[in-house]
């Protein structure tokens, strides 16, 4: 009736999905597309009191094992793969009004869980602006001649989340002197300086660093000793 095979570790009832023809033995409906054996005989899920049973494919493991256990009664359905030479899972059968239940249970779930992660985000939005003010602020403190507008900027782009940039790392999250300033001098090379065309005319990076090197410190040198000036 089936193959020879070994079947799955399993517990409680199973249903065959039939590779080939099969004819229930006692009321002699088919061909089956789902049938139980009982004494080696195929019986059709009606003749094996199974009738009532909704077929759930497998695939979301959540939703199987609710319905499984608001199912009273319950079932493993299995097909033989001829390749492999082994029965695979196909989905279990359980009661309709049991997977009405586990749908719930997982909608439900569902929605706590885009609750959370929407609580979370605003979280990491609320520490992302704490975190990037507190970066504006080391700027100025550094550079108090950058426009306070810049240093928004800066501080925003170097901290962007997921960026990889020097805000994100070890030391830009604890606000090192080395990072803020890398930060500062990267947005000069690409805002104030030619350094971008160079790159795009051919020029080697290294080389493109050398030519606006001269500018770069002419702004940093402008925005650190403003406090000098208004000081005097």
């Amino acid at each position: 009736m089936v193959p020879r095979a070994t079947l799955p570790p399993l517990t409680g009832l199973l249903v065959f999905q039939p590779l080939t023809r099969r004819y229930c033995a006692e009321c002699r409906r088919g061909p089956l597309p789902l049938l139980v054996l009982e004494d080696g005989a195929p019986r059709c899920l009606d003749c094996a009191d199974l009738g009532h049973l909704v077929f759930l494919p497998s695939g979301d493991t959540a939703l199987t094992r609710r319905s499984r256990e608001e199912s009273t009664l319950s079932a493993v359905v299995v097909r033989f793969n001829r390749r492999k030479s082994r029965y695979e899972r196909q989905g279990v059968l359980v009661e309709e009004a049991a997977l009405a239940r586990a749908e719930q249970r997982c909608l439900a779930d569902a929605e706590a869980r885009r609750r959370r992660r929407v609580r979370d985000a605003r979280r990491r939005t609320a520490q992302d602006a704490l975190f990037a003010q507190a970066f504006a602020a080391e700027i100025l403190r550094l550079f108090p001649g950058c426009p306070a507008a810049r240093a928004r900027a800066i501080a925003l782009h170097a901290s962007e989340r997921g960026s990889g940039r020097v805000g994100r790392s070890a030391a830009g999250r604890a606000l090192t002197e080395s990072a803020v300033a890398s930060a500062v001098v990267a947005s000069v090379r690409h805002l104030d300086t030619p350094y971008d065309r160079l790159l795009m005319s051919g020029v080697p990076r290294h080389e493109a660093r050398r030519r606006i090197a001269a500018t770069v410190a002419a702004v940093l040198r402008g925005w650190t000793e403003a406090s000098l000036g208004s000081a005097g």
